[in-house]
């Protein structure tokens, strides 16, 4: 028998959980991954080697990008990203609250500052309009033209937008602004391998307006566990200078000189012979993460039909609870890669809270997540950056009332199915 709810419990009484836990977002892997991983470990190269070199080769075929680097991480793709960008101390990015907090760190880890602009409520994506209107008020032109902040005199040199969920960011009106006040772009993409805006994937240079090449064009994707496609961990950057890839390719790798081709060193023709020519770091890409990246990208187009499906069947059982809850949009123009389905819940309109909401679908077999916590809200930020609660209400209100539900490509129709309707008994007795 099945006890009486707690006061702040909501009352599962008469649900039936589902048989198993549905996990929110599980890799999809199979034997064609065993395959290419059995290969890379009897090849002799386990680390950077032939295979990661061909791994940037396909991925930027996919982008449409001339080269690209493959990292350990997105974290690391955008260090090197504003690295190369020479950010230092004061200078400043502005980026969204509504990130995760690398996003955040890369300015931090090369001693600068990132400004927050809030977010479009409809897709917690910055707001074009935002970051202008904090340009305008807050800043003024410097002597370097780039715009200086008044309060702080910190040098904002770039813009680094996030591709919320996999729905992209307004780029021609973000690139507006860019060009207005001088500055470069470093697209934060870690969920948006597979997203498109006006035909062009995101990562292509393509989307910088004609006129605007003297601005860096760069993006950083992720291939963790939970993303579009995975090679356990790793990133990806791109770059539309040659020359500052071919940098952060060196800085990746300790800063030796010869990069490139380091781990030719070991082959026939190959030398001992290097140089370091500035400090770098560690954070080259295996071959036995680009065993799993090749697999997967070959399957990236069924990957991202299956995501689409999920969400489909997400938004088919959930669009008659519109007066209880948001769904996800998906703007003209935009090709949603779908690596979150975000709904945001009308709190006023039903009879609990969030996480109490998030409690119940747990205890009902149904895996969910929150994206994300925003920046301001962490103790280092907070210290940091001098930000209260309340210093941007849109990606705050996002926040409190979102839940991300499962649409991995690993979860079969019927299983999404069978989680939407229950979660759909649910929602109908918790309307006030």
């Amino acid at each position: 028998m099945t006890n009486a709810p707690l006061d702040n419990e909501i009352d599962l009484r008469g649900l039936k959980p589902l048989a198993k836990f549905l996990p929110f977002s599980p890799p999809k892997v199979d034997a064609d991954e065993l395959e290419q991983l059995r290969e890379a470990l009897f090849s002799g190269w386990l680390t950077t080697g032939p295979r990661a070199d061909e791994f940037e080769k396909v991925i930027s075929l996919h982008l449409g990008v001339t080269g690209s680097l493959a990292l350990n991480s997105c974290t690391a793709a955008l260090h090197l990203g504003l690295k190369v960008l020479d950010l230092a101390p004061g200078q400043a990015v502005i980026t969204s609250p509504l990130t995760f907090v690398s996003t955040a760190h890369a300015a931090v880890y090369n001693g600068g500052h990132p400004f927050l602009a809030d977010v479009s409520a409809d897709t917690g994506n910055l707001d074009p309009a935002r970051v202008e209107d904090f340009l305008e008020i807050h800043c003024q032109k410097g002597p370097n033209q780039y715009p200086v902040h008044k309060k702080t005199g910190l040098t904002i040199v770039a813009l680094v937008p996030v591709h919320y969920g996999g729905h992209a960011v307004d780029l021609p009106r973000l690139w507006q602004v860019a060009v207005k006040y001088n500055l470069h772009m470093l697209e934060d993409a870690a969920h948006a391998l597979g997203t498109s805006q006006n035909g062009l994937p995101i990562g292509n240079p393509g989307h910088r307006p004609k006129g605007a090449e003297h601005l860096i064009s760069m993006a950083a994707f992720s291939f963790y566990a939970t993303k579009n496609i995975t090679t356990g961990e790793g990133g990806l950057l791109t770059c539309s200078d040659p020359a500052l890839l071919d940098r952060a390719r060196r800085l990746a790798a300790y800063g030796i000189s010869d990069a490139r081709r380091i781990w030719g060193r070991y082959a026939p023709k190959g030398t001992w012979i290097y140089d370091v020519a500035e400090l770098g770091y560690k954070y080259n890409f295996t071959d036995i993460q680009a065993a799993l990246g090749l697999a997967q990208m070959r399957k990236l187009p069924d990957l991202q039909e299956a995501r689409k499906r999920n969400a489909n069947i997400w938004t088919k059982h959930l669009e008659k609870f519109s007066h209880l809850l948001e769904l996800p949009v998906t703007r003209q123009g935009c090709g949603h890669s779908w690596h979150l389905y975000p709904i945001r819940l009308k709190i006023e309109a039903l009879n609990c809270d969030r996480d109490a909401l998030i409690i119940a679908l747990k205890a009902l077999n149904i895996g969910t997540s929150v994206m994300f916590i925003p920046i301001h809200y962490h103790s280092f930020y907070r210290q940091t950056l001098g930000y209260v609660e309340g210093d941007f209400p849109i990606a705050e209100d996002f926040f409190k009332r979102e839940i991300s539900l499962p649409v991995s490509p690993s979860l079969a129709a019927e299983d999404i199915e069978a989680a939407a309707s229950l979660t759909c008994s649910l929602l109908a007795r918790l309307a006030r």
